[in-house]
């Protein structure tokens, strides 16, 4: 019995490491390449024979742009997600505390909104922006990304919401809070787990968003970081920056990696407690 247990023991401790192996296999590859030197770049060693952070130079040439995309990114995600929050909070609480007709119908669209293709939208997004002039702006990349995230913060909160017991509001009120003040004290610093990781899940999909922030803008000024890799350029015509974008998707990938790392905690306090201790 013991040895079956061992056995199913190493079962486990394998297939975890080759879940890990396999996502981050593409990361590994992306910053050995990002340090290749760029005769080695088509190298298949598993190390750079020689490292290199010229790659990482060129991303920061001035004629890329790419510190001023960083900065769109940044500018574009937190609005998004800020944005998203403050709307998402008090939908998922009335959503969560209220009864109504049809309220799982409500859910159910709202949740189905978010899976329409960004693909089928983009078009009549653009026709619409360029009559209204929204063409080379933030909000043309922030509305629409809000269209996508908000759902899911709907849903997300809503369920964190139907955790918390209804006798937290009451004694609140009973203590002499409203209704408001009873959200605004109680439930809002219990729900404070539910909210970062929700937070954190709108943020990653904000920054990671391409075709939107693509199509909505042609200025190099004004694009966002995934755009702006997509449009480096080599130093001929014919030749393909390979070291110059593998450096800038680490570049990109790094601080939601180093985000993720530093509040998990939260984020796993967030997916799995509820309010009663």
């Amino acid at each position: 019995m013991t040895a079956t247990v061992k056995w199913r023991t190493w079962l486990l401790y394998l297939g975890v490491a080759a879940v890990v192996a396999y996502c981050l296999a593409p990361f590994y590859w992306m910053l050995v390449s990002s340090l290749r030197r760029s005769s080695d770049i088509f190298d298949t060693s598993l190390l750079p024979t020689s490292v290199s952070f010229e790659n990482y130079r060129a991303v920061f040439s001035p004629s890329q742009g790419f510190g001023r995309a960083l900065l769109n990114s940044l500018i574009v995600s937190g609005t998004t997600t800020v944005l998203a929050l403050l709307l998402a909070t008090f939908t998922a609480y009335a959503m969560a505390r209220l009864n109504f007709r049809f309220k799982r119908l409500i859910l159910t669209l709202i949740i189905a909104t978010s899976m329409f293709p960004v693909v089928s939208i983009v078009v009549p997004l653009l026709k619409l922006f360029t009559d209204i002039g929204w063409i080379n702006t933030y909000q043309a990349m922030i509305v629409p990304s809000m269209s996508f995230v908000l759902p899911l913060a709907v849903w997300n909160l809503t369920t964190f919401f139907k955790q918390m017991p209804d006798e937290l509001e009451e004694a609140a009120m009973i203590d002499g809070c409203t209704q408001g003040q009873a959200f605004r004290k109680v439930i809002l610093p219990l729900a404070a787990p539910g909210i970062f990781t929700t937070a954190i899940i709108c943020f990653i999909a904000a920054w990671n968003e391409f075709l939107i922030a693509l199509s909505m803008t042609n200025r190099p000024s004004i694009q966002t970081a995934p755009v702006a890799i997509s449009k480096f350029t080599g130093a001929t015509q014919f030749d393909v920056p390979f070291g110059s974008q593998m450096a800038a998707g680490v570049l990109v990938t790094v601080p939601l990696v180093v985000m993720v790392l530093i509040f998990q905690r939260r984020i796993v306090a967030g997916l799995t407690a509820g309010a009663a201790k």
